[in-house]
């Protein structure tokens, strides 16, 4: 049985807060980056690249949501995008991107998400990811499912490999988008179609609501995967990196069965998974 959270009657009162508080944090914090966005946004810092901003704003985010984790779990560790890193003693983990699509945010484009996953002896057991441009939450719970806005979200069927969608991304820095290039170009003529939305969070939620048939990037750092790896999977999707190896920052696919197994093994060959 499923009530208002999309909760399943399976679930552990430990579990169901864990997703409750991820749930207030992350609409808390995409609500705050939506209503309070500067016409002309002050930059406080640089991280990888010119390209790469780190906006007042997303240091904002990730203030409001360790705030209230200290609040509700201060026995929790946490690691988030800018900065946050502290070892707890509860064997719980939050693990936040506060703005992921911050480019997307700078530009006034949509596809922008604040992504939390809370991880328990390093498996991540809930996943949050809101969309507030959308106007959707993407939420799931280890085994219990995945679901957008409350309402149970699966992937699509596998496609023929030649009309599958696929999403991707790009690095920051030019040597490694050179080399993405590379790996698209040889890509592009054997799918229907590629694209590049710059939010890996909402990717991954997009194969888990059927609008991408699958995704793939290299170096995504766990804050971008963590909680829309959870959501791709409990929708029935099946992720990984290399043949073998779960989702990391080598490489991120994420697909149903029957794309999944040839999409990796392409891309393996095509050595997706290095500069």
């Amino acid at each position: 049985m499923t009530g208002t959270t999309g909760r399943t009657a399976g679930e552990d009162a430990t579990t169901a807060e864990l997703l409750e508080v991820a749930r207030e944090a992350a609409r808390r914090a995409g609500d705050l980056l939506r209503d309070s966005r500067p016409a002309d946004l002050g930059v406080a810092a640089t991280k990888s690249s010119a390209v790469d901003v780190v906006t007042e704003m997303d240091i904002a985010s990730e203030k409001l949501i360790t705030g209230l984790l200290a609040e509700r779990r201060p026995d929790d560790g946490v690691l988030g995008e800018e900065g946050a890193d502290r070892t707890g003693t509860s064997g719980v983990e939050w693990v936040i991107d506060p703005l992921d699509g911050t480019v997307n945010y700078l530009y006034g484009l949509p596809s922008w998400s604040v992504s939390i996953a809370v991880r328990k002896a390093g498996e991540t057991v809930v996943g949050v990811v809101y969309a507030p441009l959308r106007g959707e939450t993407y939420h799931a719970v280890l085994g219990g499912g995945a679901f957008v806005n409350d309402a149970p979200a699966r992937t699509r069927p596998a496609p023929p490999f030649e009309q599958a969608l696929v999403g991707t991304g790009f690095g920051y820095l030019a040597e490694r988008r050179a080399r993405q290039a590379e790996v698209v170009a040889h890509l592009i003529p054997r799918v229907r179609d590629i694209r590049r939305a710059g939010s890996a969070a909402i990717d991954l939620c997009d194969v888990a609501t059927g609008r991408l048939d699958a995704y793939y990037e290299r170096g995504l750092r766990p804050w971008d995967l963590a909680a829309g790896d959870l959501v791709a999977r409990e929708a029935g999707a099946r992720t990984g990196s290399r043949p073998g190896e779960p989702a990391s920052g080598e490489l991120v696919v994420a697909a149903p069965p029957g794309l999944f197994e040839p999409l990796q093994t392409l891309l393996d060959e095509l050595g997706a998974w290095h500069d």
